[in-house]
């Protein structure tokens, strides 16, 4: 079977896990992912932090993002800004937010763009080496390799349900493999996994 194939499969059975859960399972377990992630997500004062606003039944990490603003961090959203490229917008509580796309909100033309330094990623499905893959359209993937042309090196932390988890995700060479994954279970460290 071709591997796009198999992340296909994987995606839709991962995402069927996904929606099973009913809106309180899913506000208490982003609740225990952001307490998890306190503890061990490193972001000292200034450092650059994407995240995302969940959209259909995602974990939902705004608690945690709150949390990082609280100590310091500068947080920003993705953007789709054309058919292949998203970009990172600063998020401020004075920001405005317009659509941007696939039915989640984010920062308008007029905030400032920045590079992150952690990457806090939804996903579709996850592994422990490492293994992501997100819904298809390989936005993050550009994004980080693009990053990684300026000699950028963010860290990048899934962040998921248990649930969403497989044995092995097939990888490709333009997939970026995770640091770590959140869930709300536990931190799980990929670096000595991949």
């Amino acid at each position: 079977m071709p591997v796009f194939q198999e992340k296909e499969n994987l995606r839709r059975s991962a995402l069927a896990e996904r929606d099973r859960l009913d809106l309180v399972q899913r506000i208490e377990m982003s609740l225990a992912a952001a307490e998890i992630a306190r503890g061990q997500i490193g972001a000292e004062g200034g450092s650059v932090v994407s995240g995302f606003f969940p959209i259909r039944s995602e974990i939902d990490p705004r608690p945690l993002l709150d949390f990082l603003r609280q100590g310091g961090a500068r947080l920003c959203l993705p953007v789709v800004v054309d058919k292949q490229t998203i970009v990172f917008r600063e998020l401020l509580r004075e920001g405005e937010l317009i659509d941007t796309g696939f039915g989640t909100r984010g920062p308008s033309p007029e905030a400032a763009e920045l590079d992150p330094d952690i990457m806090v990623m939804p996903l579709a499905a996850f592994d422990r080496r490492g293994g992501r893959i997100g819904y298809g359209a390989g936005y993050y993937d550009r994004a980080i390799a693009k990053l990684w042309a300026k000699g950028k090196t963010p860290q990048l932390i899934g962040f998921a349900f248990s649930c969403q988890e497989a044995e092995a995700v097939p990888l490709e060479p333009h997939d970026a493999s995770l640091e770590a994954v959140v869930t709300e279970r536990e931190f799980i460290s990929c670096l000595a996994k991949v």
